[in-house]
């Protein structure tokens, strides 16, 4: 689909459309978690919460008009990748190509483990140097975030994170329609997850194997430059190895979990919390103009 669409258009058609398609995916899947856990939260929600605050509507307005700088800027990557097909620098083909079901599902594995270590690179380079912080600082102006802030990057630093989008094509037959919906569906569902701020009673935050919403919150909360934790996204098998896990005992571990296991999620907590009217989200003056003093930065908890 993809392919054949490049081949039928300009390259400002084919951004065009890519983007047109990751903003109706990620607004959706960040919409529908934000709308169900934020909007009017219940006690039930809130106890599952990681942080116990919620952000204020200028902070989320923030995440989405930072996240629509991401949006733009992700697809440019396999937008170049489709238009360099007809030139024989892009490997990217559509359907199976000749290549047959079996390398599609062994493309997606390579993808997704590669991607995942590249990610986990790059995002500690991000924390360890100063000229690749000030790239991704802008992420970390979101410390307690909500769902709309998986790619609330500056251009440069999403530019790099997508890059694979451009690289992959260039050095391996892969098809398009898959790389494209693998980091627009895959990759950002398990992110929306992450940056969820709640945490899944099924899948324990302290389990080793995959990083969890909750690892990410710290990640927010507490990684900064040259203090990186947590930066792996799908396993932690990454941040084992660098020795970069949040590690605390029970009595002071900041998870959900152990919060309510040591009398701190009460109802009576609940009801001392700010719960922000999300409602001003749904005023267009609001999105032009924002509030004369909207904060420039939000405190973890």
């Amino acid at each position: 689909m993809l392919v054949e669409l490049a081949q039928r258009g300009n390259f400002f058609i084919t951004w065009a459309v890519l983007t047109v398609l990751a903003f109706g995916m990620t607004m959706l899947m960040s919409g529908l978690l934000f709308a169900r856990y934020y909007w009017r939260p219940t006690f039930e929600t809130w106890q599952g919460k990681s942080s116990p605050q919620y952000p204020k509507p200028a902070i989320v307005r923030r995440e989405v008009l930072q996240m629509l700088k991401g949006i733009y800027t992700a697809t440019f990557c396999p937008a170049v990748a489709l238009h360099l097909v007809p030139f024989g620098i892009s490997h990217a083909y559509g359907g199976l190509g000749g290549y047959g079901v079996g390398y599609l599902v062994l493309s997606f594995f390579v993808v997704w483990i590669g991607t995942d270590f590249y990610e986990f690179a790059y995002h500690r380079l991000g924390h360890s140097f100063d000229f690749w912080w000030s790239q991704h600082k802008a992420h970390h102006v979101f410390a307690n975030p909500s769902p709309f802030a998986v790619i609330a990057d500056d251009h440069v630093d999403q530019l790099i994170r997508s890059a694979p989008m451009l690289v992959l094509p260039l050095f391996m037959p892969i098809n398009m329609d898959l790389l494209f919906f693998t980091f627009g569906a895959f990759f950002y569902g398990y992110g929306v997850y992450l940056h969820w701020g709640h945490e899944l009673s099924w899948l324990g935050a302290h389990q080793p194997i995959v990083n969890t919403s909750f690892q990410h919150y710290v990640h927010h909360a507490r990684s900064t430059i040259r203090k990186p934790m947590h930066t792996g996204f799908f396993f932690k098998a990454w941040d084992q190895m660098a020795g970069s896990l949040y590690d605390a005992p029970p009595e002071e571990c900041l998870c959900a979990a152990h919060c309510v296991a040591r009398g701190e999620r009460t109802r009576e907590a609940f009801e001392r919390i700010v719960k922000p009217d999300y409602s001003v989200l749904l005023k267009p003056s609001y999105w032009w103009h924002g509030e004369r003093r909207a904060p420039e930065h939000e405190p973890a908890e």
